[in-house]
């Protein structure tokens, strides 16, 4: 397996002294537990350390287990009870690696390089105030594509949010992707606030409760702050499967579990 080395994990060793077995809460990284790319604040570290001697938690995102760590620290694998990264395509339990799944097997080299070459000359074409660079991210289960390019500035991130906003760059484009490569079944999802992520219909953020699924929960609960229609989390809080929460910054997520959390006394 590819990812980070597993970490052995404190949070198996709370299993016994948690109520409620069968729930557990599941989030989104940006907007949710961190602000968009920024590392998590010292606030709600402190907070989610004190989360998990309540209740089972995990993370589910987009972005691959270097993106995961450089926001929740180094040694956040071994600190939740599930961490699904690339919307569970990379996936470990109480810190061990659980199962890993490839675009490149699933597409197939001819049919992944049409769709890489074709998506490099749309941006390069593609007239906005600024490029950088990355503007293609290849993951092991997905690629990121960022009209701007991923090495851009804190700065240059917020103003190309606000451009999109208005110009739709994003939207278009992906109605370009879904007409032109109807054939592979794929799906787009905009999240944050420069790019989308391209993957297999199913790859979504649902992929990951196979796993909580297979392992007996029969509560989850979501909290993500992309849930709308469009948005990389609208799949998973639709999902018949998970009790799906809409929250929109790092201390209403909080504020919305404390108040859930309440409800049993805790």
């Amino acid at each position: 397996m590819s990812a980070a080395p597993a970490v052995s994990g404190g949070a198996s060793a709370l299993s016994a002294s948690r109520p409620r077995p069968d729930r557990i809460l599941l989030f989104d990284v940006d907007g949710t537990l961190t602000d968009p790319r920024l590392s998590v604040t010292p606030e709600m570290n402190q907070w989610i350390q004190q989360l998990r001697a309540k209740t089972r938690v995990g993370v589910v995102g987009g972005s691959d287990l270097v993106k995961q760590q450089e926001q929740l620290g180094n040694d956040f694998v071994g600190e939740w009870d599930y961490v699904f990264s690339q919307n569970g395509l990379v996936a470990f339990k109480a810190g061990q690696p659980l199962a890993e799944q490839s675009l490149k097997a699933h597409l197939g080299e001819s049919q992944l390089k049409e769709l890489l070459n074709f998506i490099l000359h749309y941006i390069a074409d593609l007239d906005i105030p600024i490029k950088r660079g990355t503007f293609v991210e290849f993951r092991a289960g997905m690629l990121n594509v960022s009209p701007i390019g991923r090495n851009c500035s804190q700065q240059e991130r917020i103003e190309f949010e606000q451009y999109d906003l208005q110009h739709k760059i994003r939207e278009k484009m992906v109605k370009v992707l879904q007409d032109k490569f109807a054939h592979l079944n794929l799906t787009y999802s905009i999240g944050g606030q420069i790019s989308f992520d391209v993957f297999p219909k199913g790859w979504d953020k649902t992929y990951c409760l196979r796993f909580l699924e297979t392992d007996g929960f029969k509560e989850i609960h979501f909290f993500g702050d992309k849930t709308a229609k469009g948005g990389n989390d609208y799949e998973i809080f639709e999902d018949a499967r998970t009790v799906g929460h809409t929250v929109t910054s790092w201390r209403d997520t909080m504020k919305q579990v404390d108040e859930l959390l309440a409800k049993d006394g805790q």
